[in-house]
């Protein structure tokens, strides 16, 4: 019997099947611990050097800086600095989903830049295209599989808002009930968009230590578990500091993303929310057959409150999403990560997502901080005499849209008037969150009204409809 003759229905799972799927699970990042051994080791920084670029931050943002610095001048002194490990935060705990979108989605760009989302979609896809073609010359083995997105309706209001996407383009197709049904069988799917060519899949912790091997090769110098702890003006260039050495450079970059901006008029650009994942065991022959998805594309609901899953190269299935949880204070702490409430809420909406999976367990467990900022994309800008650029800010999809900020953030730093540096979107400024404790209310009341939203046909609140018209907002 194949998974055509059955029909599943929509149910709950219960507590029993969550308890067991869980009960093995360890909290580990599946991408670090699957990729270790292709981490190499860099000492930590403890003497004072010269540098002509340095790049602060060892994730995506980072090393793809690193890389576009070193193609436009191989003779560049290029110096990058990690506070921990390469690649250890966002870049190796994400889910993977390497999109061509700079904006976090059409519907965004539109809102805030109309009269530029042509050009940025054309920049994005330029973009994605760049990166297929950068691990194809450099070798990066990273499970790079250029399979598109399933944008899928789950509730009936939902299913209007797919007549939406532009009817006139072939680089997705309208998929009703019945196919998307035939594409992957879940009993929530009501009709999907199937946009064919602006997502890749990536195993996340291959590209991040695939980027890092790449830059060395190239001669950039890379030290981990060198902390920067100021950045200073001196003469012909800035200063920057780590606990036990020190760089004179001309230009740097920072690429920190979620963590403490180095910079004060950033400290309430952006906040960090943390996201919660899991990652199924291998699934059988039998198991791959109930549910199809032959074509092994990334999916996302259309929820304010969205789920992403997609497959891993030995099938199996990241889940994650959903909860997305500001801790009061806006801090990064390791002991966020552990969130049971968060974990078993993922397994039931797997289980009722996949009702015929049960039985399944989840083999690993994580969360990372996201750096969202309001405006739900990736801010630019320079500082320090124009000797410092930074870019952050990216709200979830960092993972396509960190190399074009590389290019971007080197545009800056030599004083190019770019195609990119032209643009209003890289021009502009988002607006910062409200200090403590309002943030925290805020934020708070957001989410309460997005889930609200999520299960009223898709209708705002005032609240909602007041922060759209502000062009602020909160998301993951």
């Amino acid at each position: 019997m194949s998974r055509h003759d059955i029909v599943f229905e929509r149910v709950t799972p219960s507590r029993a099947t969550i308890a067991n799927s869980l009960a093995e699970t360890r909290a580990s990042a599946f991408w670090i611990e699957d990729a270790r051994d292709r981490h190499e080791a860099h000492p930590s920084l403890q003497d004072s050097i010269v540098a002509d670029l340095v790049v602060v931050g060892g994730g995506y943002t980072g090393l793809w800086t690193a890389l576009l610095a070193k193609e436009r001048n191989p003779a560049l002194r290029v110096v990058l600095l990690e506070g921990e490990s390469v690649g250890w935060a966002a870049s190796g705990r994400n889910g993977g989903f390497c999109e061509a979108s700079l904006t976090h989605g059409e519907e965004n760009g539109r809102t805030r830049w109309p009269e530029e989302m042509e050009t940025l979609n054309l920049l994005g896809l330029e973009n994605l295209q760049e990166i297929e073609d950068a691990v194809n010359r450099y070798g990066i083995d990273c499970d790079f599989e250029r399979t598109g997105i399933l944008s899928v309706a789950v509730e009936p209001h939902e299913v209007k808002w797919l007549s939406e996407w532009d009817e006139e383009s072939d680089s997705h197709i309208h998929l009703d009930e019945a196919a998307v049904q035939a594409e992957v069988a879940s009993p929530t799917y009501l009709g999907a968009v199937w946009e064919k060519e602006s997502t890749a899949l990536v195993h996340p912790a291959k590209l991040a230590f695939g980027l890092a091997r790449v830059i060395t090769e190239l001669g950039v110098t890379i030290y981990e578990h060198s902390a920067v702890r100021s950045i200073e003006d001196a003469p012909g260039g800035v200063e920057i500091r780590t606990a036990q050495g020190r760089v004179h450079t001309k230009k740097a970059v920072l690429a920190t993303n979620v963590f403490p901006s180095l910079l004060k008029r950033n400290a309430l650009m952006t906040i960090p929310i943390y996201d919660y994942v899991l990652m199924t065991e291998p699934l059988s022959d039998a198991q791959l057959e109930s549910i199809g998805w032959k074509n092994r594309q990334g999916i996302s609901d259309m929820a304010n409150q969205f789920h992403y899953y997609r497959m891993s190269k030995d099938n199996r299935i990241l889940f994650g999403g959903y909860d997305a949880i500001y801790n009061a204070g806006g801090k990064v702490k390791p002991e966020y990560e552990e969130r049971p409430e968060s974990f078993e809420k993922l397994a039931s909406h797997f289980f009722t997502t996949f009702p015929q999976l049960a039985g399944l367990r989840f083999s690993h467990k994580w969360a990372g901080a996201i750096d969202a900022s309001t405006r739900f994309c990736a801010f630019y800008g320079l500082a320090r005499k124009g000797r410092v650029a930074y870019a952050s800010g990216f709200t979830g999809l960092g993972v396509g849209s960190a190399r074009f900020a590389g290019n971007v953030m080197l545009d800056l730093l030599d004083g190019e008037v770019t195609e990119r540096t032209a643009l209003k979107m890289v021009k502009d400024r988002p607006l910062p969150f409200p200090p403590e404790p309002v943030a925290t209310i805020g934020i708070n009341m957001t989410r309460w009204s997005l889930d609200r939203s999520d299960h009223n046909e898709g209708k705002r609140n005032l609240l909602l409809k007041t922060m759209d018209a502000m062009g602020v907002g909160f998301a993951s």
